[in-house]
């Protein structure tokens, strides 16, 4: 069982499937979010969670001022339980339910419509590394001129492939054995050459 750490569902609670996820740590995600509250990049934005496992990371974005979730996870018990879990932050908050897709992420990205302006990818640590690219190659189109695109990944992995989907890296932050990789859109930081010492 984990929590929603902040905003207007603060401290509902949410399931953890029993197996075949990686829930990401309250200690991960709270220093995630405080990263990127101070970058304002959750407050009215669409965001994307895929590779959903609980829901935590979209619903925690819900939960401080996101104006629509979209949560994908294959497995059909883990996406009973972000269902549920939406469902618990809607009451906790009274926001609107976040929309859940039980979908292959790949399919699921073939057929969405963007854009979208926050997008957490925590797919399998054993997810290789041509899986991974093929994914951000199929994100791409669907994302918004200044979006953020937050990788979470085992801390041995090979780094995403980002410039492969037209992306540049904006930082790494490591939290014991695991990664967040933070990413742009090419084209908006060729517009914005200082916003990478800004975001530091």
């Amino acid at each position: 069982m984990t929590r929603i750490i902040a905003g207007r569902a603060r401290g509902a609670r949410l399931e953890v499937p029993s197996a075949g996820t990686r829930p990401t740590s309250d200690r991960v995600r709270e220093s995630l979010f405080g990263a990127l509250e101070s970058a304002d990049a959750i407050d009215g934005a669409r965001v994307l969670d895929l590779y959903a496992g609980s829901g935590a990371l979209g619903l925690e974005s819900l939960s401080r001022g996101a104006a629509a979730v979209d949560l994908v996870e294959r497995g059909r018990p883990a996406a009973a339980i972000v269902r549920r879990n939406a469902a618990a932050v809607a009451k906790a908050s009274g926001l609107t339910t976040a929309r859940v897709h039980e979908s292959a992420v790949r399919s699921f990205l073939q057929r969405a419509s963007g854009p979208f302006d926050l997008v957490f990818s925590d797919p399998p640590y054993d997810l290789d590394d041509e899986a991974m690219t093929a994914d951000l190659i199929a994100l791409a189109p669907l994302l918004s001129e200044d979006a953020v695109v937050i990788v979470e990944r085992a801390r041995r992995s090979t780094p995403p492939d980002f410039a492969a989907a037209a992306l540049e890296s904006i930082r790494d932050r490591n939290y014991g054995d695991t990664t967040l990789w933070w990413a742009a859109p090419a084209v908006a930081r060729e517009a914005q050459p200082d916003a990478e010492s800004q975001s530091r």
